[in-house]
């Protein structure tokens, strides 16, 4: 037989983001921009220019990615 007792555990859980490029931070009642928060995340390769396997991460907000990619990308 099972003995069993409660406990409670901690965990880490994301309340916000800060976009890397603009240093805004955006809490949990900014919930419209939060789910439109852009993470890059890639791995460089062979002759990269970031590096050879460098690991790059990136968190943008809309405006600035609309601001990077703008005049560049296509809606579909």
């Amino acid at each position: 037989m099972e003995i069993i007792e409660k406990v409670s555990e901690e965990k880490e859980v994301v309340v916000g983001l800060v976009c890397n490029k603009c240093k805004k931070e955006f809490g949990k009642d900014d919930f419209l921009e939060l789910q439109e928060f852009h993470r890059i995340r890639f791995v460089g390769g062979y002759g990269s220019v970031f590096g050879d396997a460098a690991e790059i991460e990136c968190d943008l907000c809309q405006h600035c990615l609309k601001k990077l990619i703008d005049g560049i990308y296509n809606e579909i």
